[in-house]
């Protein structure tokens, strides 16, 4: 019997050894497919709070945006146009306006302007008088008889958004010119109330403040103020504006309001002379 030489014996290990390998590989790589997976638990997410959206109140209109109001309103009526939806949605919002009076000084005795005051330095009293004014149905284009009772103030120098007394007055022209006739009020914030008893006047008195201030401490070169809070009214309407003399007259304007709150503010000092709530 030949004897293997010592190469054959080399390559008959190396091959036996490949099929060893070869045969424990496999089963290696097929116990690995065959072995149930072990899911990898995820860790649990952090539980975020809860996103809070704040919404800020609408700031309140004031007497710029009343004034915008109305000549939008005011050129619709001119038109003969539907009022814009600028106007119609502000219906509801609420409002803070400022009414300059008293700016060209105290009243003189025996004058009943709607607005007005004085103050007696031998007493150190100041006395201030605000009556509303009360208008009739008809007046704001409403059927005689059968129209809402009508309160309110007229808006002076409506041209302007200033909430403070104009400057000091200066000539009104060189002597030789003939003088301009200014128009008559043409803006006004209003309470319409079906109610015969509900509104501002209380009764007709008027929203009166005697105080008595050290004349030290007095100063009324800026005049006063009158602050007039509430809401755009919805019943009739936010604005209402009428032309009684014709297409060639300017609108005149309402603002329609429902009015919470009256104060009576000294705009040198800031101070609040008085306030009355309106139920």
């Amino acid at each position: 019997m030949r004897e293997p030489s010592i190469r054959t014996s080399r390559i008959a290990i190396a091959a036996g050894l490949a099929a060893v390998l070869a045969v424990g590989g496999g089963g290696f790589f097929l116990g690995r497919a065959s072995a149930p997976r072990v899911e990898q638990a995820l860790p649990e997410p952090t539980p975020q709070a809860p996103t809070v959206t704040r919404t800020e109140p609408a700031k309140p209109l004031g007497r710029a945006d009343l004034i915008g109001l109305a000549q939008q309103a005011s050129d619709a009526q001119a038109s003969g146009t539907p009022l814009p939806p600028t106007v119609t949605g502000a219906a509801g919002s609420r409002f803070d306006v400022v009414l300059p009076f008293g700016c060209a000084g105290p009243s003189e005795d025996g004058s009943t302007p709607s607005m007005r005051w004085r103050y007696d330095a031998a007493t150190e009293a100041l006395r201030i008088s605000v009556t509303p004014v009360l208008w009739k149905a008809q007046d704001w284009g409403f059927e005689e008889g059968k129209g809402p009772r009508a309160e309110g103030f007229w808006i002076a120098r409506p041209w302007t958004s200033s909430e403070r007394c104009p400057p000091s007055p200066v000539p009104a022209g060189p002597s030789g010119i003939e003088p301009v006739t200014l128009p008559g009020q043409t803006l006004a914030i209003t309470q319409f109330s079906d109610d015969a008893k509900a509104g501002l006047s209380r009764d007709g008195k008027p929203f009166n403040i005697v105080k008595r201030v050290r004349s030290d401490d007095f100063d009324g070169s800026q005049g006063f103020r009158l602050r007039i809070k509430g809401r755009v009214d919805r019943d009739y309407g936010p604005v209402r504006c009428i032309q009684p003399a014709g297409v060639e007259q300017r609108p005149i304007c309402a603002v329609s309001a429902r009015i919470d709150e009256i104060r009576i503010e000294n705009p040198a000092t800031d101070e609040v002379l008085a306030s009355w709530p309106i139920r």
